[in-house]
């Protein structure tokens, strides 16, 4: 693509004229240097709807014409893009129909008018601080500046020194020509107390400025880990077992211009396109040495002003250097010199490059359309991270191919399993919609892919473990050591989007719990777990067994527990705390009568209830109010000489479930209040079998949600 911007007004040739044509640092000559460009970006009129002839075709536009893309609108079919004729024509011979789009430039007018404005104002109230000091994004306060990103990752260093490490990798552009800038910085995240080979996963984010939610969602990651460790037992076995290097901000120097409301892409390089425009810089993403410039002009442009510039040479810019150093100095190489050849199938770790938008999960290659070797697990796996933020999975070559990509260093030289996420639909995201959407779908994503990275090539293809509870309270009040738990869980091997092709399930065969020490390590103890129903024979199945905690330290532990599939593969490991206590944890004693609904007892969750059976046609009611979307656990636990079993209603009489196992076997029954309102829930034990009265009618209820 050599599109070139228009030619500037002489209005804004005068701007120009007002400011040095060698790039300032200065907070006033940065605030008249963003004014002006600014005025440029207003120039840009060449602003298209394009209408796809179907879905298909639009994401696959997406992906060709990403440095074009200024607004997806996939439910309406059509794209907004900045086209040079010669782009229009190409995307009419794939069947687009294309339309001028006034209102979306004047959407941007407005916006840059009023980012104008605030600084402005700014500057009449006398602040000290400018454009390039300016805390938090204008109109975006929910998207921190490259100065808030770089200041929360330094915080997590300064606190938690055992778990977080803030490494400087290098340079950006304006740094190294003594021009202000920013060093390249990395957030390493792992437990320095606990050794041993630890699989890596990399995330870079922000390498094209404008794509607001990217650096954002990673320290967001960064915080569920950080703030996570020693509280959810999730993002504690990750920081304990594994490591996260975190390059949040990627293209620094040109964050800077986006934060000012500018659609700015590449890096600030003056020695490319004029030294005051605002289509000067190198595109990061097609400067990586692997590939650079291979596809014969189709997957970048030799023109400097375009958005794909791809720099005079392969690795040209700072930027990437430090990328490419990082990547090559944290995996080692596994896949051979050959294009044809593959990583092997145990390779760790793992390398996601997160961009907006397109809503897409992409694997490599983008230069030709032909699969990798490992193109197969490559699929698998991102379908899995599709499923939880419901993008399409696809390999990343559009109506054409792309080159001189950030996954070239991590997959095409050392075989590292590399994706792209495309986050949400605009560049400029509203806060409410990153919130609601683009956050929460997408943060489960990363958590899984920190999950899989010891064999990424592997793990996917085996079951998920959901719903991981223990009984008695275990993970919450604690219990004694010796006290039996129960573990209760769901494995299934469904968990993929299948927009895009559908993935091969599997049954579920087996699975297995470990106390503290996980699988792969030495000396790692298996318990295997039974299917809830019996018999594993199906795609999803209810896991269950007991623990024994004899002998097991005062504190927490963390229960381990992963299932596999017909094919014999495991999959990740899903963790649960379990709490080891010096005295019985404190219960609450049922009150009788309480043997029928009206009488039942009103009790609160968590909490556990210690009751007895008075007699062999004895019932105990409790009552729970269940919040909308919770899922209710009740455990029965008899004693060990008794039949007791378990059985919940809804505020009708209405049976909603029931456990009803044999002597001294635990009952559980779990329910999701899926109404959008709070409801009453009744939990009922009653006698079955075995022992009554103050001594051997014992037992005790625990609910959770």
């Amino acid at each position: 693509m050599t599109f070139v911007r228009p030619p500037l007004s002489a209005a804004v040739a005068a701007l120009l004229l007002a400011v040095s044509a060698v790039p300032v640092v200065s907070a006033n000559d940065h605030a008249s240097e963003m004014r002006v460009l600014r005025e440029q970006e207003k120039q840009r009129t060449n602003i298209y709807k394009a209408y796809a002839p179907d879905a298909r075709t639009a994401r696959k536009a997406a992906i060709t014409f990403h440095a074009n893309l200024l607004e997806s609108n996939y439910d309406e079919g059509f794209l907004v893009l900045e086209l040079s004729p010669q782009e229009i024509a190409t995307l009419r011979s794939f069947g687009f129909r294309i339309e001028h789009a006034p209102e979306f430039i004047q959407k941007r007018d407005d916006f840059l008018t009023q980012i104008q404005q605030a600084a402005d104002a700014r500057q009449r109230m006398g602040a000290t601080s400018t454009d390039a000091t300016v805390q938090s994004i204008p109109g975006f306060s929910c998207y921190e500046t490259v100065e808030e990103t770089f200041t929360a990752a330094q915080n997590f260093a300064t606190s938690f020194p055992n778990l977080a490490t803030w490494l400087d990798v290098g340079d950006s552009w304006q740094k190294t020509q003594g021009l202000g800038g920013y060093d390249m910085r990395v957030l390493k995240i792992t437990n320095s107390a606990i050794g041993g080979t630890k699989p890596k996963l990399f995330i870079t984010s922000a390498i094209h400025a404008r794509e607001y939610t990217t650096a954002p969602l990673s320290l967001e990651f960064a915080r569920w880990l950080i703030n996570g460790y020693g509280n959810d037992p999730e993002a504690t076995w990750i920081v304990d077992h594994h490591e996260i290097h975190l390059m949040l901000q990627t293209n620094p120097d040109g964050r800077k211009k986006a934060e000012g409301g500018l659609s700015w892409r590449k890096n600030t390089n003056t020695n490319y396109c004029g030294a005051t425009s605002n289509s000067r810089g190198a595109d990061l993403n097609r400067n990586f040495t692997f590939g650079w410039n291979s596809t014969g002009g189709s997957g970048s442009s030799g023109n400097q002003c375009d958005e794909t510039y791809r720099g005079p040479s392969a690795g040209s810019e700072p930027e990437v250097q430090a990328v490419q150093n990082y990547i090559r100095s944290i995996f080692p190489d596994r896949r051979g010199p050959n294009p044809n050849d593959g990583a092997p199938a145990d390779t760790m770790g793992m390398h996601i490059d997160i961009h907006s938008y397109s809503q897409l999960v992409l694997w490599p290659w983008g230069t030709t359309s032909t699969p990798t070797a490992n193109g197969t697990a490559l699929q698998t796996l991102g379908r899995r991270l599709a499923y939880f933020n419901g993008y399409t999975p696809e390999q990343s070559i559009g109506l054409y191919a792309t080159d001189g990509t950030s996954d070239g260093p991590s997959y095409g030289e050392l075989g590292v399993a590399a994706f792209t996420i495309e986050l949400g639909s605009s560049f400029f995201e509203s806060c409410s919609t990153y919130t609601s959407s683009t956050k929460p779908k997408n943060l489960p994503a990363l958590i899984y892919a920190a999950k899989v990275i010891r064999a990424p090539y592997q793990i996917p293809a085996g079951a998920d473990v959901l719903s991981l509870t223990l009984s008695n309270d275990a993970s919450g009040g604690g219990v004694t050591a010796g006290t039996p738990v129960t573990v209760s869980a769901s494995a299934t091997d469904t968990r993929f989007n299948n927009s895009n092709g559908t993935e091969p399930t599997q049954t579920v065969t087996g699975a297995e719990a470990y106390i503290d020490t996980p699988p792969w390590s030495s000396g790692a103890v298996a318990i295997p777990l039974a299917a809830s129903d019996g018999s594993f024979n199906s795609s999803t199945e209810g896991i269950t067994g007991t623990l024994s905690t004899s002998g097991l330290s005062l504190g927490k532990h963390l229960v381990f527990v992963r299932a596999k599939v017909a094919s014999g593969q495991w999959g990740p490991v899903t963790a649960q705390f379990l709490k080891i206590v010096n005295v019985t944890p404190p219960g609450n004693n049922e009150t009788e009568p309480n043997d029928s609904r009206a009488s039942a007892n009103a009790v609160s969750t968590p909490g556990t209830w210690n009751g007895n059976m008075g007699s062999s046609t004895d019932s105990d009611y409790f009552v729970v109010n269940l919040p909308a979307g919770k899922t209710l656990t009740s455990t029965l636990t008899p004693n060990t000489s008794s039949d007791y079993d378990l059985y919940v209603y809804d505020s009708a009489g209405t049976q909603l479930g029931k456990s009803e196992k044999g002597t001294g076997a635990v009952d559980t029954v779990t329910l999701t209040n899926s109404t959008g309102a709070s409801v009453q829930r009744f939990v009922r034990v009653k006698y079955y079998g075995g022992g009554t009265g103050a001594t051997n009618g014992k037992y005790t209820l625990g609910l959770s949600w």
